[in-house]
């Protein structure tokens, strides 16, 4: 075997696994869904988890991966890669096209996953399924194709998003602003006169189970971004993602408990978080201070951005604008601050942030870069709901809504107990 087999070899089991890791994810969503939402719509949560999973998949082999990864137009699509054929010897790795794509397809099923919170317990199962189809499809691939791909303009222009900040974060949480905009918020929300009523989660050590799980899947989303075993960098990466979700939790734990004069849990939960997802876009290209200021701003400004959206009668069950939209800008528009020169050397740039006496150049593209995949994520989110809505109702219908989803949708609930049944063509549960 030669030196040059045995790296591919390594490489391609790195990738494998890490793709796995964050695959795993997907069952770190559910459980922290499923426990920030109320005890009827459990079975809901799980049920988009597999949704994103299954069609997600699908999906990105058939069309998705071609329009990101395919032969450059123009700087704005692919056309080449659809069901993986087709001319892709523009993609020069050392592992083969296939294993790019199934590290690739953890990637997209992760950016459906964070519109499914913030319409949590209001939207049609039906709705959901086509607008998976066009995030993972579309929406998710265009934006990629411009920043990681081979000829794409945003990357011309030096657009440095390590794994996914913009591109899956802060798209992923405005096509969710979008989305619960829309859908409008649940029944019994917000009073009369605006203000935030509580709903209560339904169960919080499972939703912190999820949000550890998400935690160890993100050394797999950071770390298996450089797409070898070999790579120098992986131990930083490893760290900076370490040191930004522990204080992001840290930051809310001491800010919670200033502001409202007890640590809350959901925020605390949150915040590490948004420490991840603030890390993500330059694990790789700042220090260890810069990640640990990044998880402290991005657990602050997590936690002021919910109460600005519920100030505006805005329902998002999760957090998740508040976690990936806000936390994604901050993250990618960090790196024009704090990348360091002799890392950005790795991505063929040697770029530095402002703070590094890089000038205003590289967030200038930052800002761009981030500008242009929000309001890609949010415009297309917002008509193509509009667009669902008029071939089947968005939201479920009040009655629906209000015994539950996993009753009056999927048909069995989530807990069952030998005190009751459940009444079959019925939406309601009747005792013994």
């Amino acid at each position: 075997m030669t030196l040059e087999a045995l790296s591919s070899g390594l490489d391609t089991i790195w990738v494998v696994l890490t793709a796995a890791m964050i695959l795993l994810m997907e069952g770190g969503f559910a459980l922290l869904e499923a426990g920030f939402v109320r005890q009827k719509n459990a079975v809901s949560i799980i049920m988009k988890v597999f949704v994103d999973i299954a069609f997600g998949a699908l999906m990105f082999y058939t069309v998705g991966f071609g329009l990101m990864y395919g032969k450059d137009s123009g700087g704005v699509i692919g056309t080449s890669g659809f069901l993986l054929g087709g001319d892709l010897s523009h993609i020069k790795l050392s592992i083969s096209h296939e294993t790019y794509w199934l590290f690739q397809c953890a990637f997209v099923i992760a950016v459906i996953s964070i519109v499914s919170g913030a319409v949590a317990e209001r939207i049609n199962f039906r709705a959901y399924i086509l607008y998976t189809i066009l995030m993972t499809a579309f929406i998710y691939p265009i934006a990629g194709h411009w920043v990681w791909s081979v000829g794409g303009w945003l990357a011309g222009f030096g657009m440095i998003d390590f794994a996914g900040s913009a591109v899956i974060h802060a798209l992923g949480g405005f096509s969710a602003l979008a989305a619960a905009m829309l859908i409008g918020p649940r029944i019994g929300k917000y009073g009369a006169d605006g203000s935030a009523n509580i709903v209560p989660p339904s169960n919080l050590p499972l939703a912190s189970v999820g949000a550890f799980i998400l935690w160890f899947g993100w050394f797999g989303f950071n770390s298996g971004s450089t797409l070898s075993a070999t790579n120098g960098s992986i131990g930083h990466i490893a760290v900076t993602t370490m040191l930004a979700a522990a204080s992001g939790s840290a930051a809310c734990i001491l800010f919670t408990m200033l502001r409202y004069r007890k640590a809350d849990p959901p925020m605390v939960i949150n915040g590490a978080l948004a420490g991840l997802v603030g890390i993500t876009a330059g694990c790789a290209f700042v220090s260890d201070i810069a990640a640990i200021l990044i998880g402290v701003v991005c657990g602050i400004a997590m936690v002021f951005a919910t109460e600005f959206l519920d100030s505006k009668r805005i329902d998002d069950p999760v957090g998740a604008f508040a976690v990936h939209g806000v936390s994604g800008s901050i993250g990618t528009l960090a790196v024009g601050l704090f990348a360091m020169p002799d890392l950005t050397q790795s991505v063929g740039r040697g770029y530095a942030g402002l703070l590094y006496g890089g000038g205003w150049s590289l967030l200038g593209v930052q800002a761009l870069g981030l500008a242009v995949c929000c309001l890609w994520g949010f415009a297309v989110t917002w008509f193509g709901c509009k667009a669902i809505n008029k071939l089947t109702p968005l939201r479920v219908s009040r009655d629906e809504e209000l015994v539950g989803l996993d009753v009056g949708i999927h048909g069995v609930p989530a807990y069952s107990n030998e005190d009751g049944f459940l009444e079959l063509g019925s939406l309601k549960t009747e005792p013994k």
